[in-house]
């Protein structure tokens, strides 16, 4: 099975699987229902204060990466969420859903990065 990410508003397939939105904040623009989402877990997304200062500038990814890992790391939800990713994946296919434009600098990449890290372990 596989774990990957994908834009909310990219379309939806039958190989996303299961679709977690790992934002803070809802995405502009779509509903809810034309998510189709399997869930939200905003608990696991980066805090308002590491979000911000990252601006969403690809000259700040590392810094933002970073002090997201150590987020994840210090976070008493993300055991929980390994789990359930783990859980998903023996299910089918696991997408982490994001909203921001930048599809190479963004916290669905840290997070899919990390839990690759995590998987195996």
């Amino acid at each position: 099975m596989v774990l990957s990410i994908k834009r909310i508003y990219a379309p939806i397939s039958a190989d996303d699987g299961e679709r977690i939105f790992v934002d803070r904040l809802w995405a502009r623009g779509i509903s809810k229902e034309k998510a189709k989402l399997t869930d939200w877990v905003k608990t696991i997304a980066p805090s308002t204060e590491v979000r911000q200062r990252f601006g969403h500038d690809p000259g700040g990814f590392p810094t933002f990466k970073q002090a997201y890992d150590t987020e994840l790391d210090e976070n008493p939800q993300t055991p929980a969420f390994i789990e359930r990713i783990k859980a998903g994946l023996g299910r089918g296919n696991v997408t982490l859903v994001y909203g921001a434009k930048d599809e190479q600098h963004n916290n669905a990449v840290v997070l899919l990065t990390y839990l690759q890290d995590h998987l195996t372990k």
